[in-house]
């Protein structure tokens, strides 16, 4: 190697303490000048540094390559990295900005900016490297490959045959996984009859089913960062276990109890500690496994919802362009559920991220049946039908009384929004025709949904008549409305109407909408409510508060008695 030879004569290590000492900036200077300047510069620091190079052409010292351009420094790192066992290599590699490119762009500061090289630029590059091109091809850009017969072409060809094939090429041929009738784990919260839990707890419950089933159930990988108890989840730990990599090696505190922590080296539950970048590795490791490995796997990783597209955003962005397949579970998801946590906890903006992944569901349902209908529609898109889609589901961990899901409605809640409720009553409950002029629409979704329901019986104790949309997905109405937009400005001849558009088409009146996220949420579906019917949104807009839910919701003007003077402020304007 270049440098070997002055290593070798460096008998005083003043070559090696020159290089300790020059700093990054000095050393892309030395990278951007010639022969003649690093001599002078460089070499010329002191006698013995001088001596070293004594002998040595300008040209020879311009071209003393870094290491990490020294083809056989870097196969003798690779070799030794390989080489070593038991902990893991670091190779650190010193290279020039913009190699190559000579006195157009080589360790300058504007080489990220360079568009492209002139014509005498192209030739000084072709004549670095000795590409054997003319004039002419070397300013016209041509390609150089080697004949097939050459000693290069054989050497690229068996060695993409060694690692599997040619690049780009993605492989997605996997096992499709089939997924139990959603009756056999789900119809609990199906039909709930108004039994209180939150849907946390209820997918918890849907969760542990699922894990028994002999064909999908040791495909599942469900993934915590921090402490699973946190969302019920202590039942997993006797049914499936902790994966641990040594196994257990203490007692826990709570060894005595039927919930004990049981870690063990066939456990299936991946605990992650206060890691969420850690979690979501250990989620895009496993949502990538039908590519990867040919294997489908279904992780489901659960964890507080402001500590995922906030927290490790660019990780979630990564795995979906490297087309991942899983649910990211948001608990204690909204801003006003998780009361007396602050802003640190409180999310109002993971529906606003996710809505601008392409290939990311998100859906926030109220209710355990509409959560079991997304989840049921999830796993067969991803691991039956084989989409390149991965969902993001916001639960709950507030309990409320949870109705049956309404015959009909699993289209609306996988689309985006259903009729939920119509109210037309008087003060004593007693039904009566639908004769009034005051008419309102509300739509809320996730944790705010149960105060649009109570604003509607306060609206329609005062004659209002009222019709409930319960929206479980902004961003999917949202993307239809865009889709239809779209086929329209394409001119094509039946372009469709926006589904939030059909569901409003049979109510009147002003349409409030409300959720416990930022206003800009139901923002985005203002362009497909029906013209002329006035449209106000009401969200968290701001930082998160230590308080109690209702303290929260009236701070924040999302609960019953806001969203019914929003209703009656919009009935009279």
């Amino acid at each position: 190697s270049d440098w070997d030879g002055l290593f070798a004569r460096d008998l005083t290590g003043a070559l090696a303490r020159a290089l300790e000492g020059t700093v990054d900036g000095q050393m892309q200077t030395f990278a951007a000048k010639d022969g003649r300047f690093n001599r002078d510069n460089f070499f010329g620091q002191n006698p013995a540094l001088a001596a070293l190079a004594q002998g040595m052409t300008d040209e020879q010292i311009d071209r003393l390559k870094r290491g990490g351009h020294d083809l056989v420094k870097i196969h003798a790192a690779y070799a030794a990295a390989s080489a070593h066992k038991g902990q893991p290599t670091v190779i650190l590699a010193h290279t020039k900005k913009g190699y190559g490119m000579g006195t157009s762009g080589q360790g300058k500061m504007t080489t990220h900016s360079q568009k492209k090289l002139d014509g005498a630029d192209l030739i000084e590059f072709r004549n670095r490297f000795n590409l054997p091109l003319s004039d002419e091809q070397a300013t016209s850009l041509a390609f150089y490959k080697p004949a097939e017969d050459s000693a290069e072409m054989q050497y690229l060809r068996s060695h993409r045959q060694q690692l599997g094939g040619y690049l780009p090429r993605r492989e997605t041929a996997c096992d499709t996984l089939p997924v139990p009738p959603i009756a056999s784990y789900a119809q609990f919260a199906l039909q709930a009859a108004g039994k209180e839990m939150s849907t946390t707890m209820a997918f918890v419950r849907m969760l542990g089913t699922l894990m028994k089933d002999a064909q999908l159930g040791p495909r599942i990988v469900p993934i915590v960062a921090d402490e699973a108890r946190t969302f019920g989840m202590a039942n997993l730990f006797k049914q499936v276990g902790i994966y641990s990599s040594v196994g257990q090696r203490y007692a826990p505190e709570d060894i005595g109890s039927v919930l004990a922590y049981r870690e063990a080296l066939d456990g299936q539950i991946l605990e992650e500690g206060i890691s969420e970048a850690g979690a979501i590795a250990s989620w895009t490791a496993a949502a990538t496994s039908y590519s990867v490995h040919g294997v489908a796997m279904l992780p489901f990783y659960i964890y507080y919802s402001m500590f995922g597209f906030q927290r490790v955003g660019d990780a979630i962005w990564a795995a979906a362009d490297q087309r991942a397949r899983g649910f990211l579970l948001g608990a204690t998801s909204g801003r006003t559920t998780l009361g007396g946590e602050g802003l640190q906890h409180q999310d109002g903006t993971s529906h606003l991220v996710a809505a601008t992944i392409p290939n990311c569901k998100a859906y926030d349902p109220a209710y355990a049946g509409e959560m079991a209908v997304i989840i049921d529609a999830g796993m067969r898109e991803m691991v039956t039908e084989q989409r390149d889609v991965f969902y993001y589901v916001t639960l709950m961990n507030e309990n409320y009384a949870q109705p049956d899901l309404p015959d009909g409605a699993a289209e609306g809640v996988l689309r985006g929004c259903y009729v939920f409720n119509s109210l037309q009553r008087l003060l004593d409950g007693r039904e009566r025709p639908v004769s009034s002029q005051k008419t309102v629409t509300l739509l809320g979704s996730g944790a705010i949904l149960t105060e649009v329901v109570k604003a509607a019986g306060l609206l329609a104790a005062e004659g209002v008549e009222v019709t409930v949309l319960s929206v479980t997905s902004w961003s999917e109405l949202a993307r239809d409305g865009v889709a239809c937009e779209q086929r329209a400005l394409a001119g094509e001849a039946a372009p469709g109407v926006p589904w939030l558009t059909q569901q409003l088409a049979g109510t009147h009146g002003p349409v409030i909408a409300a959720t416990d996220y930022v206003r800009a949420v139901p923002e985005t579906v203002r362009a497909f409510v029906p013209e002329g019917r006035r449209f106000i949104t009401l969200g968290t807009d701001g930082f998160g508060r230590s308080d109690t839910r209702a303290a929260l919701r009236a701070f924040f003007g999302v609960d019953a008695k806001a969203i019914a003077k929003a209703a009656k402020f919009a009935l009279e304007g």
